[in-house]
């Protein structure tokens, strides 16, 4: 979601990718950009002395005023610090600290479950961007508690750890409380992907009443393109873990919430019956003749042959005939039925963000969760880092297929939910369908892969729903349909950040899945 522009250089790559399923070929240029993804094995010792690590084991006993650093011998790399806070949902037991990766530094929140901590799932949580901070979820949409105008919090009752223990991630370096020292930063989903996994392992070694617990990672928007890498980060590891002693992670699913889509799925949210015609006809008109010309410049130039300049141009021609007619509306891009509340540079059409960024700027916050004085961030704190974004952008990270990492979850038993806000634009539900209709695990599973508005038949889709208050009446929540441990949802009235618009419907979605309930 938090894109300082909708209309950047990888957004295109990426949506033709999504729209036309093909794989950028390895040419020279790319390879100057990507280095292949290397083992996990090679953050982990092959073996260690057992005897030299000690589990701190119970959470409870960490103090308030100071962190206590968490080491292991198979990590030699890797550190955490940690301690306790009352902040945020003073019902339960919580913490706040950093991933250190020597001279690198990524912030995290966590919060035990209001229902039962010593056995309920764990879930971690990151925004998108590239650089959108974690800390919009957990006070805009998912955590325990909600920022207030008067720079206060109040209590959330529909937290999604009411019913899981939650982690929330900073991530990358120099992401929201994250930093380096020396300026280093993190420029691909694949590097950020093994300090993740690392944490993981550390954080389940050293606490060990989580050992063995399902572990569930989850985010929104570019989480699309970070869950399935961080999935596969974890689950490979595994194998490591176990060859020098140490408890495998229990991965269980991942879960991936308007996750980035393809362009071509613009047209059909504000021009066909998929969506709401709410566009012109000649506009549409145009955007439609613009359609099969886009993907096939994007296709020729971005992936069949890879080509700078000629990509450039194809980007170029796509924003102005397939994204910008939408931008000038003065709609939201994120719920294409409202108009943007404020200036969508300054409040990205949401003025709580503001609001969240205030709180976390106060010297009061800063001092409860622990935030290192010699941080960039400590009292310069920003809901997104622009060179972040910048950062990604420059290594095509956005053009990397990301798909083919879900099949290969699919396969391997880690269950798979996309759920979707019916009424986001950017990250619209037309275009996961897409997708996710397009994975060879989904086969037949999910109907025919063509428009709405073009004869395509959703019998496959069926809608979901139940009784959210005591006493009321079964109601319509959205639309769905599963194969195996592939399970895509929509919700309806909710935007790009599902869990802010419907956080009732959000959390009876969370509730089924971790159950293994059909929805």
């Amino acid at each position: 979601m938090y894109r300082k522009t909708l209309f950047s250089f990888s957004i295109a790559v990426a949506t033709a990718l999504c729209a036309l399923g093909e794989e950028i070929p390895q040419s020279s240029l790319l390879q100057s950009y990507y280095s292949p993804q290397r083992s996990i094995q090679t953050s982990v010792h092959d073996t260690y002395d057992s005897e030299l690590f000690t589990p701190l084991e119970d959470l409870q006993l960490l103090p308030t005023t100071e962190f206590v650093s968490l080491t292991h011998p198979a990590f030699p790399s890797y550190g955490v610090r940690v301690k306790k806070s009352k902040f945020c949902d003073g019902e339960v037991n919580s913490y706040t600290g950093y991933i250190d990766i020597e001279a690198r530094h990524l912030f995290f929140y966590f919060f035990e479950s209001r229902r039962d901590p010593e056995s309920d799932d764990m879930i971690f949580w990151t925004n998108g961007g590239p650089g959108g901070s974690s800390s919009l979820g957990l006070f805009m949409e998912l955590g325990p508690c909600r920022v207030t105008a008067d720079n206060e919090t109040k209590y959330h009752p529909e937290s999604w750890n009411e019913i899981a223990n939650v982690f929330f991630v900073d991530q990358p370096i120099g992401t929201g409380f994250s930093y380096a020292e020396y300026g280093e930063s993190v420029s691909t989903t694949e590097e950020a992907a093994k300090d993740i996994a690392a944490f993981i392992a550390i954080f389940f070694e050293h606490f060990t009443k989580f050992k063995g617990r399902a572990l569930h990672m989850a985010g929104e928007s570019y989480g699309g393109r970070y869950i399935p890498l961080f999935a596969f980060a974890v689950y490979d590891q595994n194998a490591y873990l176990e060859n020098i002693g140490m408890e495998p992670i229990n991965l269980k699913s991942i879960m991936i919430g308007n996750g980035m889509t393809d362009s071509i799925s613009y047209y059909d949210m504000v021009c066909t019956s998929s969506g709401t015609p709410i566009l012109d006809i000649s506009t549409c008109v145009r955007m439609k003749q613009a359609v099969p010309r886009c993907e096939a410049f994007l296709k020729q130039s971005c992936i069949d042959q890879f080509d700078m300049i000629n990509c450039a141009a194809a980007n170029q021609f796509c924003n102005s005939e397939i994204q910008v007619p939408f931008m000038t509306t003065g709609k939201n891009p994120y719920d294409y039925t409202k108009m943007c509340d404020g200036d969508f540079a300054d409040t990205l059409c949401y003025p709580i963000m503001k609001t969240i960024a205030n709180y976390l700027n106060q010297n009061s916050t800063l001092t409860a969760l622990g935030i290192d004085p010699n941080s960039p961030a400590y009292g310069n704190y920003s809901v997104v880092s622009f060179v972040i974004e910048a950062a990604f952008e420059k290594t095509l990270d956005m053009a990397r297929p990301t798909y083919f990492y879900v099949e290969q979850l699919l396969y391997r038993g880690v269950n798979v939910l996309i759920y979707v806000g019916a009424n986001d634009w950017i990250c619209n539900w037309i275009g996961n369908l897409r997708w996710v209709r397009a994975l060879e695990y989904s086969n037949d599973a999910f109907g025919s892969t063509g428009h709405k508005g073009e004869g395509e038949e959703l019998d496959k889709l069926r809608e979901w729903g139940g009784v959210l208050e005591d006493g009321g009446e079964w109601e319509k929540m959205g639309m769905t349909a599963r194969k195996g441990g592939l399970t895509f949802a929509t919700i309806d009235g909710a935007g790009h950040t599902a869990p802010y618009d419907k956080p009732k419907e959000s959390l009876e979605l969370l509730k089924r899945w971790l159950d293994g309930k059909e929805l």
